[in-house]
């Protein structure tokens, strides 16, 4: 695997996925990168919180703009296992992230499915990296549910 690749960053956000499984959270993770570098990892948190906003998304959002010291992250990646739905993806466009990067689709819930026009327009959309990952850790963990 290639330092800095994307796969080498969806790594990172499936590592916070994990966590959220653990902690008997939907396993979605999330990290943001700027230069190369991670300033913020998250995962959901909605459980925990007892709030349906927590998504890993918009955890890793705040915690980026709390490291940048502003709110917009432009020049900023965000890695997430899960396509985000039609929130985060609003939330991205107000952050003006420059890129996100996902793992497995969500043709449920992803904003794809919903308005693809929602991001902002110089956001760029690379999907399904380690998509076969981020969906067996999804399935697993609804699996085990229904078990």
């Amino acid at each position: 695997m290639e330092l800095f690749s994307d796969e080498y960053f969806m790594k990172q956000a499936l590592l916070e996925a994990q966590k959220a499984a653990e902690a008997n959270e939907i396993p979605i993770g999330a990290i943001v990168v700027c230069n190369n570098q991670v300033i913020a990892r998250a995962h959901n948190l909605t459980e925990t919180l007892n709030d349906v906003t927590a998504h890993a998304e918009m955890q890793a959002f705040t915690a980026a703009s709390d490291y940048l010291g502003g709110k917009y992250l432009t020049d900023c990646t965000i890695y997430v296992t899960v396509e985000p739905c039609i929130m985060c993806a609003g939330a991205a466009y107000w952050t003006q992230i420059s890129k996100i990067v996902y793992g497995a689709g969500d043709n449920k819930k992803g904003f794809s499915s919903i308005n693809q026009n929602i991001l902002h327009p110089k956001t760029i959309v690379v999907k399904d990296v380690m998509k076969d990952e981020c969906s067996k850790l999804m399935s697993n963990f609804f699996k085990q549910k229904r078990n």
